[in-house]
């Protein structure tokens, strides 16, 4: 059995680091983000339609 004499481990624990402050969008990136979702989401309700629309064009090129 190990005998700690020095104390070692009754040692108080390091604090926890502090955090650093997190950035801050400003106004024109925040602008840009919300465009950004917005097209995101139009291309969500837009993209399946335009694919389902190529891959019926690509049938009917093949079947002829």
């Amino acid at each position: 059995m190990f005998l700690d004499l020095q104390g070692y481990y009754r040692r108080q624990p390091d604090p926890p680091p502090e955090n650093p402050p997190r950035p801050e969008l400003s106004v024109g990136q925040q602008k840009l983000l919300v465009w950004l979702i917005c097209f995101n989401l139009l291309l969500l309700l837009v993209a399946p339609i335009g694919g389902a629309t190529v891959v019926d064009a690509l049938l009917a090129l093949l079947t002829g």
